[in-house]
Formats: C-alpha cells, sequence, structure tokens
C-alpha cells in the first residue's frame, strides 16, 4: 500500500484561507481542492467517525460529542473508547488486505483502545487530592514516556480552554513526525486543532486571527515538507467550517420554565437531574438533542420549540432517516439552529445558583458543550489560583464567565455557505460533490490506487 498522510486542520474553509496562509494557499493551487457537504452534526467525533468508516452517524452511531446514556441516566462528553464506534474502521480493512499496513492515529478522537498500532490521545492524571495534571496516553504505553522525554510534558491545558494556544498543535505535529521516524506507519492520521480556539471565540474575523492563521500554516507546512521527504502521498482537510455567531439559545432554561426539567440543589447550588426529567436538552454546538423520557409531553416539548424564532430544523426520529442521524443514541428529537444562534446548556435562571463545573474546564462533568471555556473572567484571578496551586494548597480554577454572548464562532449545522464548508486537498482530481462519508473512499484510494 502506498504511505499515506491525513492531516485534519480544524476550522478550515474557504474563509479563512488566504493572505495569511501563503503555504496552504500555494499548496492548494498546486493541487486539487474540494469542499464537503457538512454532515449532520458537523461536530468533531462524529464527522471524524464518518472520515473512517465510510458510514454515517445512523450507523456508526457517533451522534455528536455527546449523548444521553439511557441506561446510566447520564449525560456524557467526550468520551474516549474506540469501541463507541459501531462501524469498521478503514484501518481494519487495511489490515485484512495487507498483513504489512501499520496506522498511527495522533490525536483523532475515539483513540483508545482501538485497533490502531500506533496513538497518542489527551488523557490528563486525576490525583487523589482532585489535582489534575497534563498527560497523555499512547498505544503502545512506552510511546508516551518516549515522547514527554524527547517533547516534554504534553501541554494539555493548551490543548483545551482560556490558555489554548499554538503550543498543543506544535506538540502534535512534533509527536507525528516523531512517531514516524520511530515506526514508520503506513496510513497516520494527524489533528491539528489550531483554528477552533480562535475561530469559535472570534468568528472569522481574519483582522482578529491572523496570528493564529500564520501560526497553523507554519506548522502545516513543516508537517507537509517532512513527509513529502518520507514519500507520502498527503491529504489535507477539515470536518467543519465555523461560521459567525451572535445569538445562544437557552433551551434548558425554556424546559425549566415550563416544568419539563427536574433540579437537585447542593449546597446552595443546581444541578440538571436529566434521569428524573420528563424533557431535557442536551446541546453540541448548533445542534442539540432532546430527549423526552415521559412521552405525554411530546406535543408540550414541541409546540415550545416552535416558539423558538431561532431553530431551523426539529427532526423527530422518522424526519432523522433522510439527514442519516437516526440512532439509538439520538434524540428524541435533534434540532438545528438557525444562522447566526447555537444551543448552550445553560438550565439555571440565578448566576449565583450556577452549579460550580458552570466557571471552570470541565468537559465531562457538563451536561452539554460550553465554548465559554475558551474565556476568562479575570487574568489576576487566574494568577492568583496558580499562586495558590504552586503553595500547594486546594484550590478550585473557577475562572469561566457565564456569559454565553461572549461566543462569535459555531458550527454543526448543514445549512452554511459554501464558504463555512469542510475541506478537501489531495493530489488527484476528485470529478464529484463529496459528503463526509466519501472521504474514508479518498483515504482508502490514496492508499492502494
Amino acid at each position: 500500500m502506498h504511505k499515506t498522510v491525513v492531516i485534519d486542520i480544524v476550522g478550515l474553509s474557504s474563509s479563512v484561507i488566504g493572505a495569511h496562509t501563503p503555504f496552504i494557499q500555494k499548496y492548494i493551487s498546486e493541487n486539487h481542492f474540494n469542499t464537503i457537504e457538512p454532515l449532520l452534526p458537523a461536530v468533531t467525533t462524529s464527522v471524524q467517525s464518518s472520515y473512517l468508516t465510510g458510514k454515517y452517524p445512523s450507523e456508526n452511531g457517533i451522534v455528536g460529542n455527546g449523548w444521553y446514556d439511557h441506561a446510566d441516566a447520564e449525560i456524557k462528553f467526550w468520551k474516549q473508547s474506540n469501541k463507541l464506534v459501531n462501524a469498521e474502521k478503514i484501518w481494519d480493512l487495511a489490515k485484512k488486505e495487507d498483513p504489512n499496513f501499520t496506522c498511527a492515529n495522533m490525536f483523532w478522537w475515539y483513540n483508545m483502545y482501538s485497533t490502531v498500532d500506533y496513538s497518542v490521545t489527551p488523557r490528563p492524571n486525576y490525583l487523589a487530592d482532585g489535582r489534575k495534571l497534563p498527560d497523555c496516553y499512547s498505544q503502545p504505553a512506552e510511546l508516551r514516556d518516549h515522547l514527554q522525554a524527547k517533547l516534554g510534558q504534553f501541554p494539555l491545558f493548551q490543548f483545551w480552554g482560556p490558555g489554548a494556544n499554538i503550543k498543543s498543535t506544535r506538540w502534535i505535529a512534533d509527536a507525528s513526525m516523531e512517531t514516524e521516524k520511530l515506526y514508520n506507519p503506513t496510513l497516520t492520521l494527524i489533528y491539528l486543532p489550531h483554528l477552533d480556539y480562535c475561530l469559535q471565540k472570534f468568528g472569522p474575523e481574519l483582522d482578529k486571527i491572523s496570528t493564529e492563521l500564520k501560526e497553523i500554516d507554519q506548522v502545516v507546512e513543516e508537517l507537509v515538507r517532512f513527509y513529502e521527504g518520507r514519500g507520502a502521498r498527503i491529504i489535507l482537510l477539515s470536518e467543519y467550517g465555523i461560521a459567525p455567531v451572535n445569538k445562544p439559545i437557552h433551551l434548558n432554561r425554556l424546559f425549566r420554565e415550563n416544568g419539563l426539567i427536574q433540579i437537585r440543589e447542593e449546597r446552595g447550588l443546581e444541578l440538571l437531574d436529566p434521569g428524573a426529567s420528563k424533557a431535557f436538552v442536551v446541546a453540541d454546538h448548533q445542534v442539540a438533542h432532546v430527549y423526552i423520557n415521559d412521552k405525554s409531553v411530546t406535543e408540550q416539548v414541541k409546540a415550545l420549540l416552535k416558539s423558538v424564532p431561532d431553530i431551523e430544523l426539529v427532526l423527530d426520529k422518522t424526519e432523522q432517516e433522510k439527514y442519516h442521524i437516526n440512532h439509538d443514541r439520538s434524540g428524541d428529537l435533534v434540532l438545528v439552529a438557525k444562522e447566526n444562534s447555537w444551543f448552550t446548556y445553560y438550565f439555571w435562571l440565578d448566576d449565583a445558583k450556577a452549579p460550580d463545573y458552570a466557571r471552570v474546564v470541565d468537559i465531562h462533568k457538563k451536561p452539554g458543550y460550553d465554548p465559554v471555556e475558551m474565556f476568562m473572567t479575570s487574568k489576576l484571578r487566574a494568577g492568583y489560583k496558580l499562586l495558590r496551586k504552586k503553595a500547594g494548597f486546594r484550590y478550585v480554577m473557577d475562572v469561566i464567565p457565564l456569559d454565553a454572548t461572549l461566543v462569535k464562532g459555531s458550527h454543526g449545522s448543514i445549512k452554511v455557505a459554501d464558504r463555512f464548508k469542510p475541506v478537501l486537498v489531495t493530489s488527484k482530481a476528485i470529478d464529484k460533490t463529496l459528503k463526509a462519508p466519501d472521504v474514508y473512499q479518498v483515504i482508502w484510494d490514496s492508499l492502494t490506487v
């Protein structure tokens, strides 16, 4: 099989390719540029799973970055086991075709306990005293130790949150090149998250993100030149583009005001109790899943949703079939926000009673996606918290604001302008409109044709 490298540049779209990305622009001019029709939902885990299986969420089961687990009666986001993806992956087929085939997965999601040969993925170290230390997980296990000894500790706090910057993307790129030198895999999958941060904070405002665009352009150039020197075929792609937004939609608050959501109060703060709620919303960027435990309120829920002007689509289980998102994990209703809008997970009506996790970076406790985690209430307050940490005192890094209007970019919708659609760049011409599952065949052809 032909050596192939797939570089996933998160958030890359025509809207941001230009003067600030000179290498990417030149590379596109020398190769073949395509847009990909957005998947529903156009979010990381769903799109990546579609690319790697050639299947829609209705078949592979990845209906979002998170969903409601009916058995546990819990909302779970950003789980990591590859066994959640219920379809054969491209590397499994390749191994059947060629026993010498090997694959390295460098930070694409669902990267634990898979059948790839080499993998690295974020995995904090949670200590008994409550501290969370930066770390990563690898297969083989010793690869993590080798990479961190050579490159330094994986910069987890620069991977997501208010401190996110080029350091995490640079570390992933360096780790990918080092893994290539160690193992020479046939297929390498590389995830570069850098543009995700600035685009969600500022939207596609080039004057505000010019530095970040130049930074990712330099990393991409280094990777391309390195892998060209290794004789690899290279595919550049993205999962989604990020469009401007200015209207957060607080559906769980609406449901609460209409008696649908059950709240528990602990230590004076409120927690959403999904298992005891009649209906609730799991927000995921511009897509949301509505789960209805009490079917007698279904018509009430639908009527409430019709009263919200910023919802583009309301899909019941039958209508979900048209968009290939119907699955046991999907909501009884799947919602898509209108242009300029996105869904929050917020369920409290008084900020003084917001749960403690609302003001911290905690992607697992929050019952929905929270892009406000990229903002900080006060650098002075954060500095004080870090001093407490260094002094050995217990601390909570509660520096995240509760103002959803801060977010200026989002994704997830299928109804976006061409300039915000995900892209794919290859050395071979493609003579059809690409949908997300078609990327599987593009990768396969690169390996085999």
